[in-house]
């Protein structure tokens, strides 16, 4: 087994480091669509409910969320790709892929029809899906999110290239 960083070694005090040993033995979860690994995970029991991430991040902004939702529901995450932990693939990428992406995650995991939670890019990757799978979603929340990105004056053009 690989050694730990000095940052796990200062953090158990038991001698054979179980914090760290338990830290390299976990199995991350990836599913291959499309040619593609994307990682995910899944939290607590019940309905399905599918939090999507904004532009840049990844599962780790639902960290907090985690333990109360999963009290209720059955948990999904997933980094999207080109994100996070997920195949980072040549592009373009659009939010239609992104949405084709999350319904088969959601088909090869039998966990549908879900509800849909997602926040900025996930928000609008959330409408395409329920607009190209309704019969995969229960339920959505977009928050902080837009239905396009349709800019309109040079001003947006210009606001838009800068987000990325």
């Amino acid at each position: 087994m690989a050694d730990c960083s000095p940052a796990f070694k200062s953090m158990a005090d038991d001698g054979p480091n179980l914090i760290c040993r338990n830290f390299l033995e976990l199995e991350m979860p990836f599913q291959k669509i499309g040619g593609i690994e994307f990682y995910y995970e899944i939290h607590g029991y019940g309905e399905p409910f599918l939090l999507l991430h904004g532009l840049g991040s990844s599962t780790r902004d639902w960290e907090l969320q985690m333990g109360h939702f999963s009290n209720y529901f059955q948990v999904i995450t997933m980094d999207l790709r080109g994100h996070g932990l997920s195949g980072k693939p040549p592009g373009p990428y659009s939010v239609r892929l992104f949405a084709a992406d999350a319904a088969e995650l959601l088909k090869v995991l039998s966990v549908h029809p879900a509800h849909i939670l997602g926040i900025s890019l996930g928000g609008m990757v959330a409408l395409q899906l329920a607009v190209d799978y309704p019969d995969l979603c229960q339920s959505l929340v977009v928050v902080n999110s837009t239905a396009e990105m349709k800019p309109k004056t040079l001003n947006e053009i210009f606001a838009l290239w800068q987000r990325f």
